[in-house]
């Protein structure tokens, strides 16, 4: 598929609960519980993804939960209890592409943000458009954006890992993949350490 560029390819280890409950708020496939391993796939344009998703399905037994066309991009998601199943979904994904891991792109962090102290209307309004758990007044909200959007999964499973925050929503398509998450200032910061040293950790194709 020399037409077809591959934008995200990211596994994930252990769905968290927080961002497995997002998932299956949002998705239209099969649900996913917590502790499975998951597969995130981007790629451009976004047509191309069913003959991908086509191949996964057929090769492994891996569930998909979500699948997006867009005319720029497609994005799908697939998961299963057992890691080797969604790894093999990987491969014979890369494998129609003609592909290799590394010839994803290398993500960037394209905006990074602590808000201290969010005061009442502000959390109002986010609590207004969230499909997650709601924002507090007063607790401190940590927004990213990564570029490619599907990478942002990578980054609310780790921070959930590793910090005591709430997921208010998270979108794993689109130009931009988006993050908000909210708790104690301290936790926040642990969170938003854990989200960036994520992206940071994914090597890929530079953009040039």
């Amino acid at each position: 598929m020399a037409d077809v560029s591959l934008r995200a390819h990211v596994f994930l280890d252990s769905l968290q609960p927080q961002l497995t409950s997002h998932i299956c708020t949002t998705c239209r496939g099969y649900f996913p519980v917590p502790g499975m391993a998951s597969l995130f796939v981007e790629i451009a344009p976004g047509m191309q993804i069913h003959r991908l998703i086509d191949a996964a399905l057929k090769q492994t037994d891996v569930m998909p939960a979500t699948l997006i066309v867009e005319r720029a991009f497609g994005m799908l998601e697939v998961h299963h209890e057992d890691k080797g199943q969604v790894l093999a979904a990987g491969d014979a994904i890369l494998e129609q592409l003609g592909a290799k891991e590394s010839d994803r792109l290398q993500p960037r962090v394209v905006s990074n943000t602590v808000i201290r102290h969010v005061e009442p209307y502000h959390a109002m309004i986010i609590d207004k458009i969230r499909f997650g758990s709601m924002i507090k007044p007063g607790q401190s909200l940590f927004i990213m954006e990564t570029e490619p959007a599907a990478y942002v999964a990578l980054a609310a499973n780790e921070a959930e890992k590793a910090a005591n925050v709430e997921l208010v929503d998270v979108l794993v398509f689109g130009a931009y993949g988006r993050l908000y998450l909210a708790g104690t200032e301290s936790e926040v910061d642990s969170a938003a350490e854990a989200a960036n040293a994520a992206i940071n950790s994914l090597t890929g194709r530079s953009r040039s």
